[in-house]
C-alpha cells in the first residue's frame, strides 16, 4: 500500500431546507390559519480520528465530501427532516489546516476524537412561525441557510512512542520485524523503506508500545535531499529515539553524527530527544572491533547496546530497556497551536454584487439574496414587500442609488424581475 501523508480535500455541508407557505384546509375549519412547516437542518461535516487508518491514501481517490441538505418544510406544520451528519475518517495524528488562511484548526491525536469543519445550514421557518396576534395570516416563509464549502489540507504526523533512526541499510526494518508484528519490505539496497512502518511491541504486562521505523536519513535530509525531509515530521511526536548504527560500515560514528546533525538542522526539539544507541550487525563484527565501537560511542550516551537484528542477539535486552524508558519518559507536549475555527460555523452569505448590464437594467446577485428570491412569489404582494424590505435593510437600495438608478429601471434578482421606483422601494 502506498503511504500518503499529505492531502487536500473539499468539504461541503448540507444546506438548510426552505420553509413553506401553506394553510389549514381541513373540512369544516373556517379560515384555517398558517400551516407551513419549517425546513430541516442541513448535515454537518466532521473529521474523526480512526486508529485503524494509517495513511491518507483514501483521499487520493476521493477528495470532495458533501453532506446531504435538509428537507423543505411541508403542509400541516410538518417539519422537513434534518439531514444526517457526515463523518470523514482520518488517521490518528492528522493535523488539519484551512487552505484559505493557513490556520491549523485541528490536531487529532486520540482515537475517536472529532472536529466540526462545516456546519450545516439551519432550516428556514415556515409561515406558521411568523404568525402573531396582529398578523394572523403571514404570506411569507424563510429560505434555509446555505451550506459551507471549504478546502482543507490534511497532514499526517504519526503517533509513536519510539522512533527508529539510522542510515539506509542500518537494519531498522529487520529490527522492527523481529520485535513486532510489522512486516516491512527488507532488502540490501538504499531506501528500501519508502514508508514509515509502525510496529506494536508487546510488554510482559500485556500492554505495548508503538515503534515507528522512519525511512533512512542521509546528509541533507533536512533540506529535502532524499526522502528524509518528507518523514522527519513523523519523529516529532515520539517520546525518544533508538538510533540504529550499522557497525560494519567504514565509519559508523561519522554516520551517527550526520543523522544527528540533520535532526538539529530540522528542529531543536528533535535534536534534544533522548536517544538509545544500538550498534547493529554484531554477528559480523569481530569482538575487538566491538570494543572499539563501544569506546568510540561512550561519550554520546550511557545507553549503548551491541545487537544483531538478524540473529536476535541482545535484542531482548534492548527491548526490555526500551520498555522501561517508555514508562519513564512522558510523551512530548505538542507544539502545534490550534486556532479557533469560526469559519466552520460561518453560514453568512449576505454579501452581494450589483451589475449594470444595460442603460436601464441592474442584476443583483448574492447567496442570501438569491435564496430569498427563491421563496418569494411575485404574485403575492405581501411576500414582495417583505423581500423589498429585506433588500433595503441589507443596503441594496443605497448602493443602487449610488449607481444612479432611475425610476422605471429594471431590477433582476434570480428569477424575479421588477421595476424600480424610489418612493416605493426607498421611501
Amino acid at each position: 500500500m502506498q503511504f500518503v501523508d499529505k492531502s487536500k480535500i473539499r468539504v461541503i455541508s448540507g444546506k438548510g431546507g426552505n420553509g413553506l407557505v401553506a394553510w389549514r384546509r381541513e373540512k369544516f375549519v373556517d379560515k384555517g390559519g398558517p400551516a407551513g412547516g419549517d425546513g430541516g437542518n442541513g448535515g454537518d461535516v466532521y473529521l474523526v480520528a480512526d486508529e485503524n487508518m494509517s495513511t491518507l491514501m483514501d483521499f487520493k481517490h476521493k477528495s470532495v465530501y458533501k453532506a446531504k441538505p435538509g428537507e423543505n418544510g411541508g403542509n400541516k406544520n410538518c417539519y422537513g427532516a434534518n439531514a444526517p451528519a457526515l463523518f470523514i475518517k482520518v488517521p490518528v495524528g492528522t493535523v488539519v489546516k484551512d487552505c484559505k488562511n493557513g490556520k491549523i484548526i485541528a490536531d487529532l491525536t486520540q482515537d475517536g476524537q472529532k472536529v466540526l469543519v462545516a456546519k450545516g445550514g439551519r432550516g428556514g421557518r415556515g409561515n406558521a412561525k411568523f404568525a402573531t396576534p396582529q398578523k394572523r395570516a403571514p404570506q411569507f416563509c424563510e429560505p434555509g441557510e446555505p451550506s459551507i464549502e471549504r478546502e482543507l489540507f490534511l497532514e499526517l504526523k504519526l503517533i509513536a512512542d519510539v522512533g527508529l533512526l539510522g542510515m539506509p541499510n542500518a537494519g531498522k526494518s529487520t529490527f522492527i520485524s523481529r520485535v513486532s508484528s510489522a512486516k516491512p519490505k527488507i532488502a540490501d539496497y538504499p531506501f528500501t523503506t519508502l514508508i514509515p512502518n509502525l510496529g506494536v511491541v508487546k510488554k510482559p504486562s500485556g500492554d505495548g508500545f508503538v515503534i515507528a521505523d522512519i525511512p533512512g536519513l542521509i546528509e541533507g535530509a533536512s533540506e529535502g535531499v532524499g526522502l528524509g525531509h518528507d518523514f522527519l515530521r513523523h519523529v516529532e511526536r515520539c517520546r525518544f529515539l533508538i538510533h540504529i548504527v550499522d557497525g560494519t560500515e567504514e565509519n559508523p560514528f561519522e554516520n551517527y553524527l550526520k543523522i544527528n546533525n540533520e535532526l538539529k538542522k530540522y528542529s531543536d526539539k528533535l535534536a534534544n530527544l533522548y536517544q538509545i544507541i544500538a550498534i547493529n550487525k554484531m554477528d559480523s563484527i569481530p569482538e575487538i572491533r566491538q570494543k572499539e565501537l563501544l569506546n568510540e560511542f561512550s561519550g554520546e550516551s550511557e545507553n549503548i547496546f551491541m545487537i544483531s537484528a538478524v540473529t536476535g542477539e541482545n535484542v531482548d535486552k534492548l527491548i526490555n530497556f526500551t520498555s522501561q524508558k517508555v514508562d519513564e519518559i512522558e510523551k512530548p507536549e505538542s507544539d502545534i497551536i490550534v486556532e479557533e475555527d469560526l469559519d466552520a460555523y460561518n453560514n453568512d452569505d449576505s454579501e452581494f454584487d450589483i451589475q449594470k448590464v444595460a442603460k436601464d437594467t441592474f442584476i443583483i446577485s448574492g447567496g442570501k439574496i438569491n435564496r430569498l428570491a427563491s421563496v418569494t412569489d411575485t404574485r403575492n404582494s405581501e411576500q414582495v414587500i417583505r423581500f423589498q424590505n429585506i433588500l433595503k435593510g441589507m443596503g441594496v437600495f443605497d448602493r443602487l442609488n449610488k449607481m444612479n438608478i432611475q425610476d422605471g429601471d429594471t431590477i433582476i434578482v434570480g428569477a424575479l424581475e421588477f421595476e424600480y421606483y424610489k418612493d416605493e422601494f426607498y421611501g
